[in-house]
């Protein structure tokens, strides 16, 4: 049942960005010593490995530690979660998918943050040849 409730959730988030307008430009890449709060929701266009466009619901908290980020996607295919360090405008983050979910993936992502707080960059997938690459849009608060 849980599953079932994941699925249709997942469903939802996925419905729900799908019918985003699309974005406009991309904000000027932050200064590296003035970069905004990345904490928030934000909602992913995205482009696998492959090619094929996704998209979904991206979530930033805090960490535990100066500059780290805890990053959860919930996307079309499935729940994935990983770690960040930010450096400067840079974020980099080692994610892994959660168990129960309909692959085991693992992989790394690097994202710039822009003066709007949008993040942009790639995401690929350990054992892919070529990354993938996703932008990340605020959501109003």
């Amino acid at each position: 049942m849980k599953r079932i409730s994941i699925l249709i959730l997942l469903a939802a988030i996925t419905l729900s960005a799908c019918g985003r307008n699309k974005p406009g430009p991309l904000g000027a890449d932050a200064p590296a010593d003035n970069v905004p709060n990345i904490v928030g929701s934000y909602a992913i266009n995205a482009f696998d490995p492959t090619g094929e466009q996704y998209g979904g619901t991206l979530t930033i908290t805090k960490g535990g530690q100066p500059n780290e980020y805890n990053l959860q996607w919930l996307i079309s295919g499935g729940i994935h979660v990983g770690t960040g360090i930010l450096e400067g405008n840079q974020l980099s983050v080692t994610w892994h998918s959660v168990s129960g979910t309909d692959q085991d993936v693992s992989g790394l992502a690097s994202y710039t943050i822009t003066v709007n707080g949008e993040l942009y960059g790639t995401r690929s997938i350990d054992g892919v040849d070529a990354p993938g690459t996703e932008t990340a849009y605020p959501n109003p608060k």
